[in-house]
């Protein structure tokens, strides 16, 4: 029998709710403002890039205004009302695909796809990754891949592999993609426009960035699913209520395909390509996107003869299974809102900078990806970072002789690698509750991948200062 001490630390040690975890993060940024000196640089508009960037060298210490504990409340429900879109985004996106799966259009089609792709499984995530990757590097893919995370996870589970997996040849494939940015305007764009480089120059050397994370990303998944797939008591999501980790569509009966079946896929397919041109062509967000899907979903309930209430009866289940992982979106929000709103963002940029300038020459170029690396950690926007690093980086890169283009690859790697494991990230997060995936889990599967990241990047990032890239 367990002693009542034992059944204590039992409970101490265990990992705590998802929620309590943020609360405590929240609590930590909070004493942060009481230790971090309020401070900002003065800021002006840039022709070059349209962006208000900072002036380098303006940093001036202003008014502290500390979180009182009293006032965390209010906070977190900042961070719900400041992340109110992709929360409310993320309840579409679920209604209107529950909508679509009670049709059993998708279990229709992908069942007979995985029999096709029967003793060919390995070449399914390697494929998934580089499509999504196309999202990633052109139009800056990050929110907007959620909408596919469903069809990830149906065509995993039919080949035997868990939700996890189905989540990760998604997102990650849209990461690595954002990552080595070649065409992507959010990241690449914004620090070249900074850096005064022509726009998306220098791609020769991202596409084999791309090529190796490709690779990297597609031999962890697959290493992962394979041994998921042979014992699924290994699932990073094993004992999770409500998750299946070991469906396989050989295992079931296959749905009747039937006439409404391609009409439902026909919604789905012009809803996809309006989408698609939408985003690059019109650039739509949120509110558009939202719309869009909405419409996908009612128009395929009506194609599939479901009348008005069963179309909104489908889509309430569906947002309603979000719930938990949309409202931990607002609460992630909050740490990055205490930070902000106390001013010691500027701070910890401006001091990191400082430290990099007095290291020793040989480890400088490191010292910046390391100062990129924690200021990804702290603001989770891209172009967010970009205007309040690369003001600063790129004068310092011209002053320690490294090219202006190794500057922005030493910033735009450690910004992409860290949205696929930051709980601060909307677009991860967003896709984490569509799956239903814990973030504790999802975190346990990722950090040996984003250490692994984190390395070719800071690689890539020395390979480029010894060969002068431009």
């Amino acid at each position: 029998m367990k002693t009542p001490q034992t059944s204590f630390w039992r409970r101490v040690c265990t990992v705590p709710h998802t929620y309590v975890l943020l609360v405590i993060l929240v609590i930590l940024a909070a004493g942060l403002t009481y230790l971090i000196p309020a401070g900002e640089f003065s800021r002006a508009k840039d022709v070059a890039s349209g962006k208000t960037l900072i002036v380098p060298g303006s940093y001036h210490q202003v008014a502290a205004k500390p979180l009182g504990l009293l006032e965390i409340p209010v906070v977190l429900f900042k961070g719900l009302v400041d992340a109110s879109d992709i929360i409310f985004f993320v309840f579409v996106v679920a209604g209107a695909f529950e909508i679509i799966t009670h049709t059993n259009m998708i279990n229709a089609f992908t069942g007979r796809l995985a029999l096709v792709l029967r003793g060919r499984e390995a070449w399914v995530v390697p494929i998934f990754l580089s499509v999504f990757s196309i999202g990633g590097f052109t139009m800056g893919m990050s929110a907007e891949v959620l909408v596919f995370v469903p069809i990830g996870i149906i065509m995993a589970r039919s080949l035997g592999y868990d939700v996890v997996t189905g989540t990760a040849m998604v997102v990650l494939g849209a990461g690595v993609g954002y990552t080595a940015g070649l065409m992507n305007p959010f990241s690449v764009g914004i620090a070249q426009a900074i850096a005064q480089l022509p726009l998306f120059s220098g791609m020769w050397l991202r596409v084999l960035m791309l090529v190796v994370l490709l690779l990297v990303t597609s031999a962890y998944i697959l290493r992962y699913a394979n041994r998921v797939k042979a014992d699924p008591s290994r699932s990073v999501v094993a004992g999770v209520p409500d998750l299946v980790t070991d469906f396989d569509q050989k295992d079931a009966a296959l749905p009747e395909l039937k006439p409404f079946h391609f009409g439902v896929l026909a919604v789905v397919v012009a809803g996809f390509a309006l989408l698609f041109w939408g985003v690059s062509a019109k650039n739509w967000w949120i509110n558009e996107m939202a719309a869009t899907f909405m419409m996908i979903g009612v128009f395929s309930g009506f194609v599939a003869g479901y009348g008005p209430s069963k179309v909104a009866n489908c889509f309430v289940a569906g947002a309603r299974s979000v719930t938990f992982g949309a409202l931990i979106i607002g609460f992630a929000r909050a740490i990055f809102v205490v930070m902000q709103d106390a001013k010691i963002v500027d701070t910890i940029v401006n001091n990191l900078a400082v430290w990099v300038s007095v290291l020793p020459h040989t480890v400088q170029l490191l010292g910046m990806y390391v100062v990129q690396t924690i200021v990804s950690l702290i603001i989770g926007s891209s172009s967010g970072q970009a205007v309040v690093t690369m003001p600063i980086m790129v004068p310092l890169s011209d002053l320690l002789g490294i090219s202006r283009q190794t500057a922005v690859l030493i910033f735009q790697c450690p910004d992409g690698f860290t949205n696929s494991i930051l709980p601060t990230s909307a677009a991860t997060m967003g896709a984490l509750s569509v799956a239903k995936i814990p973030f504790e889990r999802w975190f346990k599967f990722m950090l040996p991948l984003e250490l692994i990241w984190l390395l070719i990047g800071a690689l890539f990032a020395v390979l480029a200062s010894m060969i002068g890239y431009q």
